[in-house]
């Protein structure tokens, strides 16, 4: 005789908030389906914003699925409306979460530039921002992305990770991205101080 476990849903504790959700190029940007899928189970709306390399890992199709809500990827294939799609999107945000996040782009926020739907939608952006890094142990550790984490830190960026362990790359170090549930903790942590 089998017996069933019963899983109870996660508690609504987001629910009615809109968080972007950055993905990047990295290998965890498979773990942003499942992300997005726990954050809507606790009732948030998720609104995907790709990078082109981030769609050599996990396509378009699986996020905007999962999240129900189409994937903004082209700067230059916004919406029909007067004002360009970056710009409304970002401004009934609650949270922009980035992961994971490259030291590409986060460079790119650190120093202003906007040469995609991210980063332009960063620099639009007035609500917190959480970003998950994910890259090799020694790019992480790199002088230069150390100064850019400093620079995001000093204007109220919020960071979680890397954690350590086996990479991609094949090294023990780190620079994984912070487990799911963790990010999701830290989501809802930074969503209930801000009513």
């Amino acid at each position: 005789m089998t017996q069933s476990v019963s899983q109870s849903a996660p508690a609504p504790t987001l629910k009615g908030k809109k968080i972007i959700l950055g993905i990047t190029g990295s290998i965890a940007a498979y773990k942003a389906a499942d992300l997005t899928s726990q954050l809507r189970k606790r009732g948030a709306e998720i609104f995907p914003v790709m990078t082109a390399a981030a769609q050599k890992f996990i396509t378009p199709l699986t996020l905007q699925t999962l999240a129900r809500n189409p994937v903004a990827a082209g700067l230059w294939d916004e919406g029909n409306g007067w004002q360009p799609g970056h710009v409304e999107l970002a401004d009934k945000a609650d949270l922009m979460l980035v992961a994971p996040a490259t030291a590409d782009v986060i460079a790119q926020f650190a120093h202003g530039l906007a040469p995609d739907y991210l980063s332009s939608m960063y620099l639009v952006c007035r609500a917190p921002v959480l970003i998950a890094p994910a890259m090799n142990g020694k790019m992480w550790a790199h002088p230069a992305t150390a100064a850019n984490v400093a620079a995001l830190k000093s204007r109220g960026v919020d960071f979680i990770g890397p954690e350590e362990g086996m990479l991609a790359c094949g090294y023990e170090g780190i620079g994984r991205l912070w487990p799911v549930e963790s990010i999701i903790e830290r989501v809802e942590a930074i969503l209930s101080a801000k009513k």
